[in-house]
């Protein structure tokens, strides 16, 4: 039996997308602290933060059903991430929304997993979670980032780019650009192609917010 507010396991070809443990604190606040991942943020976060963080990304499941899966390599480590979706909490033209985001410690950079990982997800959240459309936003200069976005299918129209309201104005990484990804443009470009169906065994469950109010990438 799924307990409340439990997180479905997912799996891919190289990777497991899960609940969080007490295991995941220390290498994700390492990942946090890491002035490489949080370049595109206004700063790394402390252990406190980190921390708290953790505490919302699980909250955040409890609340809604779905939200930022930890992620591991089976074979290769424990802990390299988070993948998943989440609700931004600032009002924008496109708001509200569901937005796929990921952060990956930079050990695991350049493998493809960020995408893999994502793609999984945009299929649970149209499959299972019944949504019309996925967005992604960064920062213009977060290239890697908006390659996963190009990746997933998902589309940019300069038009829809907008000025994050939680930072202030001025603020050098307060312009983003916003990717958007519906559900009819999924299915016609090639769903099978992105990640397969969930089989029993890979569809498991277990129990698991993100800052909901930051990108995730």
């Amino acid at each position: 039996m799924t307990a409340p507010g439990a997180a479905p396991t997912l799996t891919t070809a190289r990777l497991r997308l899960r609940d969080w443990t007490e295991r995941d604190l220390a290498p994700f606040a390492a990942l946090n602290a890491d002035a490489r991942v949080m370049e595109f943020f206004p700063r790394p976060l402390d252990r406190a933060e980190s921390d708290a963080l953790a505490a919302r990304i699980r909250d955040h499941f409890a609340r809604r059903g779905f939200g930022l899966w930890a992620v591991e390599a089976p074979g290769a480590a424990d802990f390299i991430g988070f993948v998943g979706l989440s609700v931004p909490t600032f009002q924008a033209p496109f708001t509200p929304c569901v937005e796929v985001g990921w952060r990956l410690a930079a050990a695991h950079w350049g493998r493809g997993y960020a995408t893999e990982a994502a793609a999984a997800v945009v299929a649970h959240g149209f499959r299972q979670l019944g949504l019309d459309e996925i967005v992604s936003f960064t920062v213009p200069a977060n290239v890697r980032s908006r390659r996963v976005m190009d990746r997933l299918g998902m589309t940019r129209r300069p038009v829809d780019d907008f000025d994050n309201p939680m930072l202030p104005p001025g603020h050098p990484q307060r312009p983003h650009v916003l990717y958007r990804l519906p559900r009819t443009a999924w299915e016609r470009e090639g769903s099978e192609r992105r990640a397969p169906e969930p089989t029993r065994p890979a569809l498991e469950h277990g129990n698991a917010r993100r800052q909901g109010d930051e990108p995730q990438r």
